[in-house]
């Protein structure tokens, strides 16, 4: 393999009159700052509305009392899958 650092050394030679027509005082993050910027803040919003909808799904209810539990934590019957409606039921 050939040996690069000649190689090298040529392409730093150009590269530095490049380098100092740049204002050392005067560095700004440029195009590429902005669009790793903006594809953080597309990712984050994404991130966002994903969770808002998972969250969406969760369905919940917590015990009210202590009629509902054992004694150890765990609820003393099997919750039910059907959804609740607020009404009491009729059947008897």
């Amino acid at each position: 393999m050939p040996d690069m650092s000649a190689s090298v050394s040529l392409a730093m030679t150009h590269l530095v009159p490049l380098a100092k027509e740049v204002d050392e005082n005067k560095v700004t993050p440029g195009v590429l700052g902005f669009i790793v910027f903006a594809a953080m803040a597309v990712a984050v919003w994404a991130l966002m509305k994903s969770m808002n909808k998972h969250m969406g799904k969760v369905d919940f209810n917590e015990p009210t009392g202590p009629d509902e539990t054992s004694g150890k934590g765990a609820p003393a019957s099997a919750p039910s899958t059907a959804p609740t409606t607020g009404k009491p039921s009729s059947a008897t």
